[in-house]
């Protein structure tokens, strides 16, 4: 067991290292992983090109021009806003086991909310028009019903899904937490009708989405069925953009957060809320039936 000051005296790619293996250990997706790897290891190469060679050698100073060394490359501001978390959560890391004596504060950069796409209802009904076997139209009902995350997806097995109840357990959601997700009548149907189309009756063990060949579909597969969909519907199809239509349509049916926040898997309602700032279109349409100039 290592003493504070031989902690404080390990390089930066042992102190690295380390915030990695606690990552792994704290149930992180892959995907996970490769943001910390890409974000955190992008800071570390940075120090070391500035001749740091321990954590405690870290100044803010360090932290400031990193940031605006990524922002000079022309990324988006998404991407140096992600950046920045990674570097955050490094740097946390390493006061909270002993790396460093004092905090860094990190500046998050501004990021500007744009209205993200989503599809409306009949862009749905066109999509579901162009599927071309049953797992497909299954899938995007599933997507949009559920608005599970593209990986949870992925994950799921047949026995995950209650069909008695509605109900599917997503056993392995975002930071390795479980939650379960609800789908309504016709997406079930949709389940079902696929199911008998499988060459054979599938086992609770066996994948839900499944390719050709029997094996569980993977993220290229689902890109491309997705690729392929948003050619013959004429609109751009994304799993995540179906997770945002999923909200939408939620909060337009009259949703309330909390309910909202468990089905979707977030850890807090400030992501949650989010959705509804998208809604300003429905504000103004309300306007429009119940403003000033319909009684004045």
């Amino acid at each position: 067991m290592f003493g504070n000051s031989a902690v404080r005296n390990l390089a930066l790619e042992e102190a690295l290292e380390d915030f990695f293996l606690s990552r792994r250990a704290k149930g992180c997706s892959p995907a996970t992983l490769e943001y910390y790897k890409y974000s955190a290891g992008m800071f570390v190469a940075y120090l070391k090109r500035q001749s740091v060679d321990r954590p405690g050698d870290v100044i803010s100073m360090h932290v400031r021009q990193f940031l605006v060394d990524v922002a000079a490359r022309g990324v988006a501001d998404t991407t140096v806003h992600a950046v920045a978390r990674g570097t955050r959560a490094l740097l946390r890391f390493w006061q909270e086991e002993g790396y460093r004596t004092s905090p860094i504060v990190v500046p998050m950069p501004h990021v500007d909310r744009k209205r993200l796409p989503f599809l409306a209802p009949e862009q749905v009904r066109n999509a579901l028009g162009q599927c071309s076997s049953r797992r497909d139209r299954a899938l995007l009902l599933f997507l949009v019903d559920t608005g599970v995350r593209r990986a949870e997806a992925l994950a799921i097995n047949w026995g995950e899904i209650d069909f008695d109840r509605g109900a599917v357990a997503v056993a392995r959601g975002k930071g390795g937490k479980a939650r379960t997700v609800v789908i309504g009548d016709r997406t079930t149907r949709a389940l079902l009708a696929y199911r008998r189309s499988l060459p054979r009756s599938p086992s609770n063990e066996d994948p839900l989405w499944q390719s050709r060949s029997g094996r569980r579909l993977a993220l290229a597969g689902l890109r491309a069925l997705m690729t392929r969909l948003s050619r013959r519907a004429g609109i751009r199809i994304t799993p995540h953009m179906l997770r945002r239509t999923f909200a939408l349509m939620a909060l337009r049916q009259g949703m309330d957060l909390i309910s909202l926040q468990r089905l979707m898997g977030h850890a807090d309602l400030n992501m949650t809320s989010r959705y509804v700032a998208m809604l300003d279109e429905d504000l103004v349409a309300a306007h429009n039936r119940h403003g000033l100039d319909t009684w004045l």
